[in-house]
């Protein structure tokens, strides 16, 4: 069994954040993960992904990082600025929600990661470095500084995403193995950007239609699902 409900919690940067937390039915303290969703924000398909880490044991939290200010256009600018230049508010409010997290009593504060999608999957990679988690998962993303992760990282890329083809997954695996910090790293030919949720109406016919070839493909979604859940039992 799990619960699930829309949360308010204080911002280091002034204010509160609303978030979305799903949790295991349980009095145990256990592992937790603050989740960053994808550029489409607080989707059904991201709680989706957040219900079912919770059924697998994870209390997961999903900041709402655009819900910040009136303008909500602007909001995403300057969380996407974030994610290009590693300085802004939005790390702030994901610092927010680990410190929640660490704080709630079904939670053991020293078995928390991150996982981002997209957009998010840049914030996960910033996070990586920051020595406040315990693993980072990242689904096709990058963040728009070089990183260097200090924590294990599992990361998921389609071969179609044309972002990558500059060989970023590649080189983040090398850089991975020189330093000796546990990884896996994927790229599935056959997937596109965003290959593991559904983007329904003119969002995902648009978005199929791009470089990215962004649409769901459930070989790499179910793959990818596995690998994390593993990586995950071994790592957090």
């Amino acid at each position: 069994m799990t619960v699930e409900s829309e949360i308010s919690l204080p911002s280091v940067n002034g204010g509160r954040l609303p978030g979305f937390l799903a949790r295991p039915e349980t009095t145990t303290p256990g592992p937790a993960i603050v989740m960053i969703y994808e550029i489409f924000g607080m989707t059904p398909e991201m709680r989706r992904v957040a219900r079912d880490l919770a059924r697998e044991g994870y209390t997961v939290l999903i900041p709402d990082l655009f819900a910040r200010g009136r303008v909500k256009p602007l909001c995403i600018a300057s969380t996407v600025a974030t994610m290009a230049t590693g300085r802004g508010a939005a790390l702030g409010d994901c610092e927010s929600a680990r410190r929640w997290l660490a704080d709630q009593p079904t939670v053991d504060a020293d078995r928390i990661g991150v996982m981002g999608f997209c957009m998010g999957g840049g914030f996960a990679m910033l996070l990586s470095q920051s020595g406040l988690y315990r693993v980072a998962v990242p689904f096709y993303g990058r963040a728009g500084v070089e990183v260097e992760p200090v924590c294990p990282v599992v990361a998921s890329f389609g071969g179609r995403d044309a972002q990558f083809a500059d060989g970023y997954p590649q080189r983040l695996e090398a850089d991975l193995t020189e330093r000796g910090i546990p990884h896996d790293v994927v790229v599935y030919p056959e997937a596109g950007h965003s290959f593991m949720t559904r983007t329904p109406g003119v969002k995902g016919a648009v978005a199929r239609r791009t470089p990215l070839h962004a649409e769901y493909h459930e070989p790499s979604a179910t793959d990818a699902t596995e690998r994390v859940r593993a990586f995950l039992r071994d790592h957090l």
